[in-house]
């Protein structure tokens, strides 16, 4: 059973929310008494493993097919999670892609995939979620990386996708303020994942150089970007937006 209600009677939607960061983030929520709703692209199998594990913190979860970056099919999203609880408190815009080709690789079509999804998509739910949340106030959590600030070579779309993200973070906050709703962003360091763990032995050596440079000693895990965003959805974090937290260890 389930002992922090810090959340409770809140609503979560969490974007990609089928495995690594996103599943994550959604456990905690969970654990912190939200209702979730998990936003999937590709996977209804991990979307329904992470759900169950949600409904067994004693709190509702609706899984959710959507391409964020297509704008019929967040209204779409939205409008099943409102009919779904009634109501949408917290944002997390996590739904990412990810590649590190030399800036000699770069592909008109790469470049289109990794700005939609990474750009355009919390864009799109972002303005989604002001619809709803204008009456009653509300938490957008952006998931950007310390990418944005951290120099890796082949990142150059990358880095790029999550410097804008952070931007986008900080004028919405301005944006949005007098509505009652806070947009912050989470800068993830290195986080052991099923997606960090499948890119091979190239970045398997990476993660080792990335750890080893962390002053705690260690990768992340996904519940610890997820505790930080329970915060920042919380009243605890009431007096803070536009924000940019690096939750790495300590690295820089």
């Amino acid at each position: 059973m389930n002992t922090d209600r810090t959340l409770k009677d809140k609503v979560a939607l969490v974007t990609g929310a089928s495995k690594g960061i996103g599943a994550g983030i959604a456990l905690e929520l969970a654990r912190a008494g939200a209702n979730v709703v998990i936003n999937y692209a590709t996977s209804p199998k991990d979307a329904d493993k992470v759900a169950e594990q949600v409904r067994g913190l004693d709190v509702k979860c609706l899984t959710v097919k959507a391409d964020i970056s297509k704008k019929d099919q967040v209204s779409e999203m939205f409008r099943a999670g409102i009919a779904a609880f009634g109501r949408i408190d917290i944002l997390v815009n996590n739904a990412g892609v990810y590649d590190y080709p030399l800036i000699a690789d770069v592909t008109e079509d790469g470049y289109r995939k990794m700005f939609d999804i990474n750009v355009l998509g919390p864009l799109l739910t972002t303005q989604e979620a002001v619809k709803y949340m204008e009456q009653s106030g509300g938490s957008i959590i952006n998931i950007s990386s310390l990418a944005a600030r951290k120099t890796v070579q082949g990142a150059s779309l990358y880095a790029a996708t999550k410097a804008a993200l952070n931007e986008i973070t900080k004028v919405t906050a301005q944006e949005v303020g007098s509505k009652g709703i806070r947009v912050n962003a989470i800068l993830p360091g290195y986080v052991d994942t099923e997606g960090a763990r499948a890119m091979g032995e190239a970045a398997e050596l990476w993660a080792k150089q990335l750890v080893a440079a962390t002053p705690l000693g260690r990768g992340g895990l996904p519940s610890d970007i997820g505790k930080v965003a329970v915060f920042l959805a919380s009243e605890s974090s009431s007096w803070i937006t536009g924000e940019l937290i690096a939750v790495s260890g300590g690295l820089l």
